[in-house]
Order: C-alpha cells, then structure tokens, then sequence
C-alpha cells in the first residue's frame, strides 16, 4: 500500500517512539506529576522529541500540538496532534495498555491518524477518504442496531456521574448485551473492528482521541460527542458508534 507523505511521516514518527517506548518499559522509571494531576515519565517525553523531529523536519510550515512538549502554530492550516503516550499510568504500572496518537488537523478537520500501541502489539492507521486499517488489514464497524444486541465499552466516567446523564446511561447499561471498560486506544481499535458496537467516555482531552477520531470514521462509525456535536480541540466527551447505534445511544442520553 502506497502511503501519502503526510501518513508516511506519522508511520515513522511513531515506530520512532515505539522503540524507544520498548527500550524504557518495565524500567522502573521516575514518575513526575504535573499540574493536572496526570504523570510523566522519561518516556514521555523522549517519545514526543522522537515524534517531533520527524514531522517538524518533513512539514516545518506545519503546527505542533504536543502533550509534554508545548505547541506551536495552533491556528496553522496544517496541525499535528501528539499524545507521545496515551496511557502514562499503565505504562507506569508495566501493562500494555497504552499507545502513541499521531493525528493531523487541516483547517478545523482531522484528516489522519495513528495509534501505534508498540507493547500490545496492535498499529491501526486511516486518512480520510482511504479507509482504515489494524497491521494491514482494512477495518469495518459493526451492523448492531439495537442496544440488547450491543456491546458497549465505556471510560474515564467521572464527569459523567456528577452530571445529568447518569441515570439516562445507567438506563442503556441495563439494556445492553454486554458492558466492558476497555478504555484508552483498545476499546476503538475494537469498535473500528466491529468487535465490539459502541464507546462512550468522558474526561477526555483531544489529543488522547484526535486519531481515534480518524480511525473509527474510516471503517464507517460515528464519533462525536456526548451531546452528538463535532469534535474539535475543546471535546472532552465521546459517544462512538456504527451509524445506527450512534443514532440510539443519542437518544437515549438525550
């Protein structure tokens, strides 16, 4: 398969910081805690460097959006978004479960992603009108059209406790086939697989979902947010489905 540039330079990017990821893993390494709570470790940081030279050096006219290395450039035509480790707790805990997100923004809408998970062993990849794929193989969502046939995988629910919605998805929960918390990258790599059926989280930032965004649109899902909105760089909710799903599930939260 003949990649576009833009696609080849994320590929690289992230088998970049996968290596390095694999070199520091069950490495036992200091955890720094910053300003929002969420931890940072050496290879956080080494990972988005690693990210940054190669997409700086073949797009410098494009902006950088990083989660530990700042940004610049966010109102370019061409936005990159990092997140260099998506799942810095697992990585921490010395579990698989976390990955590098590479996606890119052009002019408001996201066009590209990677979610390279280079312990779990999984590198799925789409650009818009291209399709997506999981190592190589194409990519399709589910036909599940009713929420007693679905499996549904939610995440970070906090917010969604303390606010209106709550008892409306404690209502879907006990009509479902099947409820699991996968969360992080896997829950959408399984949702873009047609796996599993739907994904709802919240207490997301951007960068955690820019890819995924990508991704699950590529193999045919819906992805907005919990309210069915746009996604953009202040969604910090996601609802996540196959067409028919995503249109059940708003109007049970609604």
């Amino acid at each position: 398969m003949t990649h576009s540039p833009e696609l080849q330079a994320a590929l690289d990017a992230a088998e970049a910081a996968a290596r390095i990821a694999r070199s520091l893993y069950q490495r036992n390494l200091a955890v720094r805690v910053k300003e929002d709570k969420s931890p940072v470790t050496e290879a956080d940081v080494q990972c988005e460097l690693a990210i940054r030279e190669i997409l700086q050096s073949r797009f410098p006219g494009y902006g950088f959006y990083g989660e530990e290395t700042g940004s610049e450039g966010l109102d370019a035509e061409h936005l990159w978004l990092v997140d260099p480790i998506d799942g810095t707790k697992a990585f921490v805990r010395e579990y698989p479960m976390f990955s590098t997100q590479i996606a890119l923004m052009r002019r408001g809408e996201l066009v590209l992603g990677v979610s390279s998970a280079p312990v779990y062993g999984e590198v799925a990849h789409a650009q818009i009108g291209r399709g997506a794929f999981l190592n190589g193989t194409p990519l399709k969502v589910s036909a599940v059209d009713t929420l007693e046939a679905a499996a549904l995988s939610a995440g970070n629910l906090k917010s969604l406790a303390r606010g209106p919605k709550w008892a409306r998805y404690g209502t879907i929960v006990s009509r479902l086939s099947r409820i699991r918390g996968y969360g992080d990258f896997l829950h959408y790599h399984l949702l873009a697989a047609g796996k599993i059926d739907a994904v709802i989280e919240s207490d997301v930032n951007i960068l955690d979902i820019a890819a995924l965004v990508v991704i699950v649109r590529e193999a045919g899902g819906v992805f907005t947010d919990l309210d069915g909105g746009s996604i953009g760089l202040d969604t910090t909710s996601v609802l996540a489905a196959n067409p028919a799903l995503h249109r059940v599930l708003l109007r049970a939260l609604s």
